[in-house]
């Protein structure tokens, strides 16, 4: 397809961009740290980590990780959530050569053990809070190194009282036993007598295994390449590096490092440019996150559609001060129009959709910055970005009519972790990624998803894919069958909803919800649960979910 798009892209921005001035991301990061030494790297809990400080500490535990003897492009998982532990950790394990497997804390233990054995991960970086878990899996992984942080740990005397109330007061940290950990600090204390081999990496070498579903309901990994993260970083600062103007940026970060967006908008572009992340931990307690807003002077802040909903449901948020605020880009889902319509009325800016996979590293399209208004599209193709709308026989369609998004650009990842079946599904000859998603591209290159081709559900962000649910739920002795949708929810954009055929007529709602609490994280578990006396299907008996899909909407 023509790049039609590149006509709409604002002044300055390039068509295609250039990521051969690192080999790596751990070399992008240090060199980051010697040029902005002095800069704010990271805040968090009133303590802020200098770029030169976050080099010392990464560069400690890279060295402490490499003693173990773990060979070039060992698995390792950091299973945090915002805490200043988590940059070192994660430069760290780039740095010593290492591959790094994000892992969401939340995660119930048979969901945290697939991942660990589908991995191979050699070791684990935990947070304290959620060790209990790890005990319960650890025999039944190849796991040989644990590092067990807790949330003070880098917070000087305050952390003593931050871990103190923690663990006694609130009780968030259960009871574990994990008697060959090493605890974090410590680990930084040896590194930093250790020598740090240079590690010999390059832009095929894997640098994350980002874990994402799939149509076969199991969490299979992304492999995404140092090419990959470093195309992507050139993309995405393409178009929002300039938001900021001379200022230094300062971005507000909500959403977790582990996730794919915040990985690289947050976490990595901001390195290279040198940018401050204020981390917040807890981004679900809104009151006490609008009162951290109002201690700092950012000039960008990130996150999903829920989290804007929720502040400007918040009647402290509207007495803040939005004059220094540059940019407000939401992604991971999309944007409500009524969301993004109050959002520029209450705070005078507009929030600035995009588009992307944990397949593409993940940004494939952007709104320019300097948009007057939301106009409900994800954007246009990133710099060196192709972009196809495809029909059921994949040829490209005309202008204006709907289709499947298919992604070619260096940020597309090499393929799935030890399932070329799965790769070969979704990724063409011709190196086009077919996306599941149905869009529609204006003649200004804009595109907007109308539908969504692939079963995928989309709560708060997170993908949920329908028959993990559905094989957990099969396994309850009082059901029969089982079909799960995603239904509208203003709150978190989509949740789960189940159909149920029972097999035992005394089976409730309750029951079903309760069986799924230890065996699925939180935003994967039902809200609703409908029983029926059958479920639609195929002449061959394959359950029909776009069925009970379009029964939703009809209603």
């Amino acid at each position: 397809m023509e790049r039609i798009w590149l006509k709409s892209y604002p002044q300055g921005i390039p068509a295609d961009v250039t990521w051969d001035e690192f080999k790596s991301v751990g070399e992008l990061f240090e060199k980051c740290c010697a040029k902005f030494a002095a800069r704010p790297a990271y805040h968090c809990m009133g303590k802020t980590l200098s770029f030169g400080e976050l080099d010392k500490m990464s560069r400690d535990f890279a060295a402490w990780m490499q003693s173990k003897g773990l060979p070039k492009g060992a698995r390792v998982a950091i299973m945090m959530p915002n805490c200043l532990q988590y940059p070192i950790a994660l430069f760290g394990t780039l740095r010593a050569g290492y591959t790094v497997v994000n892992v969401n804390p939340l995660y119930t233990a048979r969901e945290l053990e697939h991942q660990m054995k589908d991995s191979g991960a050699d070791a684990i970086v935990i947070l304290e809070n959620f060790a209990t878990t790890l005990e319960e899996v650890l025999p039944r992984t190849p796991v040989k190194h644990v590092v067990v942080a807790a949330l003070g740990d880098l917070l000087g005397a305050k952390g003593l009282i931050v871990n103190f109330v923690v663990r006694n007061v609130k009780k968030m940290v259960p009871a574990f036993e994990l008697p060959s950990a090493e605890r974090f600090n410590s680990v930084l204390k040896q590194g930093a007598g250790l020598p740090m081999k240079p590690f010999d990496v390059g832009h095929d070498d894997i640098a994350f295994l980002q874990y994402t579903g799939g149509t076969t309901g199991v969490s299979k990994g992304a492999m995404l390449t140092h090419e990959n993260i470093l195309a992507n970083i050139e993309q995405s600062a393409g178009f929002l590096s300039r938001a900021a103007g001379d200022e230094s940026p300062v971005m507000i970060t909500a959403l977790p490092l582990y996730h794919i967006f915040s990985l690289t908008v947050n976490c990595l572009m901001m390195a290279k440019m040198g940018g401050e992340n204020v981390l917040i931990t807890n981004p679900r307690d809104i009151p006490a996150f609008v009162k951290e807003l109002g201690r700092h002077r950012y000039n960008m802040i990130t996150g999903v559609n829920t989290l804007f909903n929720a502040f400007l449901n918040n009647p402290d948020f509207h007495k803040l001060d939005f004059s220094h605020v540059k940019l407000c880009a939401a992604g991971g889902m999309a944007v409500q129009k009524a969301v993004a319509d109050r959002w520029q009325q209450v705070t005078g800016k507009v929030l600035i959709e995009g588009y992307g996979l944990t397949e593409t590293s993940p940004v494939a399209t952007l709104n320019p910055p300097n948009l007057p208004a939301f106009r409900g599209s994800i954007g246009l193709p990133a710099p060196s970005t192709d972009i196809e709308i495809r029909d059921d026989d994949n040829k490209p369609v005309a202008i204006g009519q709907p289709g499947e998004i298919c992604i070619k650009g260096p940020q597309v990842m090499k393929g799935y972790w030890q399932r070329p079946d799965e790769t070969a599904k979704v990724i063409d000859a011709g190196g086009y990624l077919h996306t599941g998603d149905i869009g529609v591209m204006d003649d200004e290159g804009f595109i907007r998803i109308v539908d969504r081709k692939k079963d995928m559900i989309l709560v708060s962000g997170f993908n949920v894919y329908p028959n993990e649910i559905e094989q957990v739920v099969a396994m309850h002795p009082g059901v029969l069958e089982v079909a799960a949708i995603g239904v509208a929810d203003e709150h978190s954009g989509e949740v789960p909803k189940l159909f149920i055929v029972k097999k035992d007529p005394a089976l409730t709602a309750e029951a079903v919800i309760e069986f799924c609490k230890d065996k699925l994280t939180g935003y994967k578990r039902p809200k609703y649960i409908e029983f029926r006396a059958e479920l639609p299907k195929t002449n061959v008996g394959k359950i029909l979910r776009r069925a009970l899909r379009d029964e939703k909407k009809a209603a």
